[in-house]
Formats: structure tokens, C-alpha cells, sequence
């Protein structure tokens, strides 16, 4: 973008600078630290300049918005055409309360759906378990059967409404519940839209929520995705996701890297099960993290948008714009919600929520102020959902595409985390002798993401002890406060009027159906097929979601036996 005479004219003047108007300023004064940092603890200088991106080429690495390498966004419009979906993740409770929850949010200006599911649901065990007592709809909704899905969306036309469904052992069975759910209101499978979170992967590697062993874990996801491209090609069958890799203390570099890692470990078993790159990756999605450090975050999706597009090139040989377009769902940080002096979490979301606009995010979520303390509360929500639409409506924000690029700090920091993190890509793809499937099925196996995350997160840790890095109303300005703040709480009830539903359900049903059914699951599994359609029939002929994942667990095995845990 300069030629080295002009280069060289900078470096000039910077020195100048320094020299003469700096360095008199800080031998007076000084500096609030001796070391600046992002929440990742990456140093940054104390300014940009152009010498600080000397290299960078504005066609190849920039660009325009809407064209490779899709730095600056994955639309030529961006926001100007039509804003980010604002999808608040609600669910506790039964099918009815969330259901309630649901209309709420859409009266108020929600724009998706995205539903929240109870520990039971998300292991795969039904409300009856005895696993499941004290957690049926405390910390998302009770889903048992696909009569609570219809439950859950009494009301809502799911051909107008997209869905997102933040679930993931289960996830082919919630999928399951919704196309059934489709196929009642005569809603074409075509025109199904939304996102199953689904990543496997990364629950093995930072969330640990998991049935059944890593490959054939793997294998159900790839099912899913086979099945969405044949059946719902609207819909996102996996939303592969860094947020819960940044939540176990990640730093920025490694959430994304680890998350691409990911990504290309999905593409590489669709295209081993025989599937066409172009036909698949227009249906994957990603899901990422937004912290507190703004120009930091904002440089990882930038630098997001611009590995994915050039490594799906030049390793998958994509050739389909969309297959180059990376799309994510962007949540801001849980880790970083304080109970104490709650409401100061208001500032910290919408700083957060303010980098994922800024970076190009294609849907978001903003948390709550109460949730470091209980499940949101109906003005929290509230308060979560306007932070959104005040960006969108009275800041300005959404109005330029790429607002921050061109910025010598933005650009030179979207370098740094590029390199960075295709660094540790290459380090996972050597680890599979040249797959990166392989390579993340090894670092699991062995132990290398849990080693490198908490790492940084005891670094991280150790910082807010010594009092380096700063939680406003944690470790500085702390006030005496109520310590009993008025949170929702979920009815004890609960779990009496769930267990009373499904036993209504299995005293309903055809139970030679429901058997026949789940041996059709078995079969599949046996035949090498996809299972997705067995499935289907499955929930349809009401089968609960602890029948149909005990089928693979007796089929594949579980994860704890394979690691020992009983």
C-alpha cells in the first residue's frame, strides 16, 4: 500500500517523534503500565503505523466486501442490506414456559429463535432418568419426546421463523423432532431454516458434554450434514463452535484456530464419505466467542473470514463462493459476567456485542446482566435484546461496511492472529501426518487442546489475582451490595408436570412402533447407513431421546468406558 520511499519517510518520522515529543512526555509522566495486553495477553504497541503492515497487499489480503478473500465481510451490502439476526438464547423449564419465553421475545423485535435445552436433554437421557433428578428445566428446557417439541413451538409457524438449537450428543435427534415437527405443519423440508449446534468435536476438546467415543461421534455428524444437504438445504446442520473453547479459557488466537481446526476436520470426513465440497460447505456455520478486548476481537473475525476462504481453496478446492464464506453466530462472553455489582455487565456486553458488529457477525446473542447469577430474568432479556437494536438502529454501527478496516492497529493485529493461528492448524495437520481430522482425533486422544487452554487460563487467572489484568467490581471498585437480588427461579414443579407428560406419551403410543422403530436405528447403524432417516421414524412414532441414544450407546459404546469413568 506504500512504496518503500514513503516506508522509509514513516519509520523517519516515528523515530522523530519518539524522540522529541514522546520520550519528554514519559520521562515526566510515564505510562499507567509498563506492559499493555489484550484479555488474551497479547502485547500492544503504543501505535500503528503504516510500516506496522508494510506487506499487506489491499487486493489480496483486504479486498471488498462480498469478494475474496472476505476479510471485510461476506456480503457486499453487510448491514446496510439487512442487519444481523438477534437471536437471544432462551429455554428453562417445560416446553410451555420456554414456548411463552419464545412469543415474548418475538413480540419484542427477536428476529430468530434460538433454544436453550436442560442437562438431560443435552446428555441424552429423558426427564425419568434417574441421572436427570434436580436438573429437568433448570438450566433450558425438558426435551423428551417430539410432543414437547410441538409444545414448544405451539404457535409459531416454523417455515417463517429461523431456529437455532444449541445441543450436541443429541443434536440428530432435536433435528429429528424438528423436521418431524415440519413435516406436521406442512412446512417443506426445502424451506427449513436454522442451525443445530452439533460440533462434536469441540465437546471433547473444552465442553465435555459427550455420549459415545470421538469417531463414531464424528460419524453422526457427518450423517447430519449428508441429510441437510439432501433434505434441508436451508438449514445449518452444525454451528462449529469456539465460544464454549474461549469459555474454558482459551485465548482469542486459540479459539479460533482450535475452532477452524475443527471445521476442517468436519470437511475432510464429508469429503471422505464421498460428498462434493461445494455440495456441503455452504451449509457449515461457525460460532464464536466475543471478549471484552474490542479491536483484538474484531481482528479474529477478520482474520477468521480470511483463513477459512483461502484454506478451503487452496487444501479443499473449493471453488463456489459460498463454500468460501465463512457465516457465524456470534455470543458474547459468559466468562466474562460478574454476580458482583451485576449490572455493570450491561457496559461489558455491549462492548462485546459492539466488536461482533464491527467483525461482521451474521447473527448474534447478548447475554444477559443476571446471568453470572441465576437464568435470565424477563427485564434482563429485555435490556439484552434493546443493547442490539440500539446498535442497529441509533449508533451507527451498521452502517459502513468494515467500519474499523483500514486501521493500522486493526489490520496489524488481523496479521498477527492470522499467523498465529494457521501456526497452530499446521502444528494439528502434522499431528495427523497431513489431516486435519486425524490431527484433532490425536490432540484429543492425547490430551494436547485440554493442555493448551488451561494453560492460558491459569495465566489468565493468575493476572487477576496479582491484580494485572482488572474486573471492574472484582479485583478493583468493589462496593458493599444486596447479595440476594431478585432472580428468576425455575417452579419445583417443574419436573412433576414434565414426567407426567411423558408418561402420557408412552402410555399414548404404539409400542410395537416405537420397537420397530429402534431396530430400524440399529440397522443402520449396523448396514453403515445414514442414520438421520431412522431417525425421523423414529421420534415420529414417539420414541423418547433416552431410547434413541441408549440404541448407540449399545451400538458404539460410550466415552466413559472408554476413558474409564464410570
Amino acid at each position: 500500500m506504500y512504496d518503500d520511499e514513503e516506508l522509509s519517510e514513516i519509520r523517519n518520522a516515528h523515530a522523530e517523534w519518539e524522540a522529541e515529543t514522546l520520550d519528554p512526555v514519559l520521562d515526566r509522566f510515564g505510562e499507567r503500565s509498563e506492559r499493555f495486553a489484550t484479555v488474551s495477553n497479547r502485547e500492544v504497541d503504543r501505535l500503528y503505523t503504516p510500516a506496522d503492515i508494510a506487506d499487506l497487499d489491499y487486493e489480496d489480503d483486504l479486498g471488498f466486501p462480498g469478494e475474496e478473500p472476505y476479510t471485510r465481510g461476506v456480503y457486499p451490502t453487510m448491514y446496510r442490506g439487512r442487519t444481523w439476526t438477534m437471536r437471544q438464547f432462551a429455554g428453562f423449564g417445560t416446553a410451555e414456559e420456554t414456548n411463552e419465553r419464545f412469543h415474548y421475545l418475538i413480540d419484542e423485535g427477536q428476529t430468530g429463535l434460538s433454544t436453550a435445552f436442560d442437562m438431560p436433554s443435552l446428555m441424552g437421557l429423558d426427564s425419568d432418568d434417574p441421572m436427570s433428578i434436580g436438573e429437568v428445566g433448570k438450566e433450558g428446557v425438558a426435551v423428551d419426546t417430539l410432543r414437547d417439541m410441538e409444545v414448544l413451538f405451539d404457535g409459531i409457524d416454523v417455515g417463517e421463523v429461523s431456529t437455532s438449537f444449541t445441543i450436541n450428543p443429541s443434536a440428530p435427534v432435536i433435528y429429528a423432532m424438528y423436521i418431524a415437527l415440519a413435516d406436521q405443519q406442512g412446512v417443506p423440508r426445502e424451506e427449513v431454516r436454522g442451525t443445530l449446534q452439533n460440533d462434536m468435536l469441540k465437546e471433547f476438546i473444552a465442553q465435555k458434554e459427550w455420549v459415545v467415543p470421538p469417531e463414531p461421534s464424528l460419524d453422526l455428524v457427518t450423517d447430519t450434514i449428508e441429510f441437510a444437504v439432501e433434505e434441508t438445504p436451508k438449514f445449518n446442520p452444525i454451528s462449529i463452535s469456539g465460544y464454549h473453547i474461549r469459555e474454558a479459557g482459551s485465548t482469542a488466537t486459540q479459539e479460533l484456530a482450535f475452532t477452524l481446526a475443527d471445521g476442517f476436520a468436519y470437511v475432510e470426513a464429508c469429503l471422505d464419505r464421498g460428498l462434493a465440497v461445494d455440495e456441503f460447505a455452504p451449509q457449515l456455520s461457525f460460532f464464536f466467542n466475543s471478549h471484552n478486548s474490542i479491536l483484538e476481537e474484531v481482528a479474529k473475525f477478520r482474520a477468521a473470514r480470511r483463513i477459512y476462504a483461502t484454506v478451503m481453496d487452496e487444501w479443499y478446492g473449493a471453488e463456489a463462493d459460498a463454500s468460501k464464506r465463512l457465516k457465524f453466530h456470534t455470543q458474547t462472553a459468559g466468562q466474562s459476567l460478574t454476580a458482583q455489582q451485576p449490572l455493570n455487565n450491561v457496559v461489558r456486553v455491549t462492548i462485546q456485542a459492539l466488536a461482533g458488529v464491527f467483525g461482521g457477525t451474521q447473527s448474534l446473542h447478548t447475554n444477559s446482566f443476571d446471568e453470572a447469577l441465576a437464568l435470565p430474568s424477563e427485564q434482563a432479556v429485555r435490556v439484552a435484546l434493546r443493547t442490539q437494536q440500539i446498535i442497529a438502529e441509533e449508533s451507527g454501527a451498521a452502517d459502513i461496511a468494515d467500519p474499523l478496516g483500514g486501521s493500522f492497529a486493526v489490520e496489524a493485529l488481523t496479521d498477527e492472529i492470522e499467523a498465529d493461528a494457521m501456526a497452530y492448524i499446521e502444528e494439528i495437520r502434522e499431528m495427523g501426518d497431513g489431516s486435519v481430522r486425524d490431527g484433532v482425533l490425536h490432540g484429543i486422544e492425547q490430551g494436547y487442546f485440554h493442555r493448551e487452554i488451561q494453560e492460558s487460563a491459569y495465566e489468565y487467572q493468575e493476572r487477576v489475582d496479582a491484580g494485572e489484568e482488572t474486573v471492574v467490581g472484582v479485583n478493583a471498585y468493589e462496593v458493599a451490595e444486596d447479595t440476594e437480588p431478585d432472580l428468576l427461579h425455575i417452579d419445583e414443579t417443574t419436573r412433576d408436570r414434565q414426567l407426567e407428560r411423558l408418561d402420557a406419551v408412552k402410555t399414548d403410543r404404539d409400542d410395537e412402533a416405537v420397537a420397530a422403530a429402534l431396530d430400524g436405528i440399529r440397522e443402520a447403524v449396523a448396514a453403515d447407513e445414514n442414520v438421520m432417516p431412522a431417525i425421523v421414524d423414529a421420534v415420529k412414532a414417539y420414541a423418547t431421546m433416552g431410547e434413541i441414544m441408549e440404541v448407540f450407546e449399545t451400538e458404539y459404546g460410550t466415552y466413559r468406558e472408554r476413558i474409564g469413568v464410570a
